[in-house]
């Protein structure tokens, strides 16, 4: 493998850096304090083309590896992970279109983000089936014209409620069913110029095909505020055949393959926060002074400050050699990209959590940055599979 980036990948880091750096990070911390979400970023990263990254050539005209897709999510959320969280998720919602549907669906329900800012829900998650897929109860059910009907309740499902397509896993003929089915359900879209660009309460979508679409009121969370989560309910809604991706019967086969090329964006997400997180330390431990030296001068301190650097290059090594094994179809690829997951997302939670401590107390007032890596940390440790279940996937591996 080897380390030196191509002349594209160089390109869509330098890009993303001025990106993040101009546009991002200097108004990071008023745009978290009032929970707004970014339209105006996501608008400009989709004209920088840094959004829809897992769309295949045939529709967009190029394509974008799985190495550069997770060197530009890593630098995305050295800005904000609430925001790379939202881009990542169009990707989550439109790859197994990407890898499992036909020409037919690729130009049908891929189009519209290439020729539009338009956002997409993955929608997966149950209250009652996070991590276990199989209890999920959403359901499709053949309806005397042929047709099937959808009905259920997916939760914690990101860009909800500005989302212009949904991507479902649903149980296929009754709740209690053994196959689990894709379906998408394209809706009314929503645009960043819209008259209503800030969404906070809950809204209802009738769907002109039939059927109708919750959205319940954005959810109040502890960290990546900056990304939309809300719960989505699913009324009666109608199902045409080509709506269906795949083998009606193989949705769990789907679930593992899109969790495969996730898992590694997210690691990316937990590297970009975890290197932030170090930056931001050294920066001030570099000109905060206590006992007449320098902080980052401390050898405790510094000790401190040896061991985040560690785990953000090991993270960030694990990191490359996932997104190599997801790039290469590896028929391996599953376990590598869940020790990324892991590795990244502890790196993330340890850098945050140790540069507040050196931080001292003023890490602990919100208007330092590094308050919210703390709150931003977290749920890297949870979505896409909590750090139990990756242990999971690998010891079932190894053994």
């Amino acid at each position: 493998m080897d380390f030196t980036l191509t002349d594209s990948q160089q390109m869509y880091l330098d890009t993303v850096n001025r990106f993040v750096k101009n546009e991002i990070i200097p108004h990071i911390m008023a745009r978290e304090k009032n929970h707004d979400f970014p339209w105006d970023i996501i608008q400009k990263a989709w004209e920088l083309g840094i959004l829809n990254l897992s769309i295949p050539e045939s529709v967009k005209g190029y394509e974008v590896d799985v190495i550069s897709t997770a060197l530009i999510i890593r630098e995305l959320s050295y800005g904000d992970t609430g925001i790379s969280t939202s881009a990542m998720c169009n990707d989550l919602a439109n790859t197994v279109i990407a890898q499992h549907g036909t020409d037919t669906q690729k130009e049908l329900f891929l189009k519209p983000f290439v020729d539009g800012p338009i956002l997409a829900s993955f929608c997966l998650t149950e209250p009652g089936a996070g991590s276990d897929n199989s209890a999920m109860t959403t359901y499709i059910k053949k309806a005397a014209d042929g047709k099937y009907l959808l009905n259920g309740a997916k939760c914690f499902i990101t860009n909800a409620s500005y989302a212009s397509q949904f991507t479902v896993f649903c149980k296929v003929g009754k709740p209690s069913s053994n196959f689990i089915a894709c379906v998408i359900v394209p809706a009314p879209r929503v645009l960043p110029w819209d008259p209503v660009s800030q969404i906070n309460e809950s809204k209802d979508i009738s769907l002109p095909g039939g059927g109708k679409i919750i959205i319940g009121k954005p959810e109040d969370k502890l960290g990546q505020r900056l990304s939309n989560t809300a719960t989505v309910t699913f009324e009666e809604v109608v199902i045409e055949s080509d709506q269906i991706i795949g083998d009606r019967r193989m949705g769990f086969k789907y679930i593992i393959d899109v969790l495969d090329y996730a898992r590694p964006m997210v690691a990316a997400i937990g590297v970009g926060l975890a290197k932030r997180a170090l930056d931001i330390t050294l920066a001030y431990t570099k000109q905060r002074t206590q006992f007449g030296q320098r902080i980052c001068d401390l050898p405790v301190a510094r000790e401190t400050l040896v061991q985040m650097w560690k785990k953000v290059e090991l993270a960030e090594l694990s990191l490359l050699k996932a997104a190599f094994k997801v790039q290469e179809k590896a028929e391996d690829r599953g376990i590598y990209a869940s020790l990324a997951k892991n590795i990244a997302a502890e790196a993330a939670l340890f850098c945050a959590n140790e540069g507040l401590h050196l931080h001292g107390g003023y890490g602990f007032m919100t208007e330092y940055e590094i308050s919210k890596l703390v709150r931003d940390a977290h749920i890297i440790d949870i979505y896409e599979g909590v750090r139990e279940v990756q242990n999971m996937i690998i010891g079932r591996e190894i053994v």
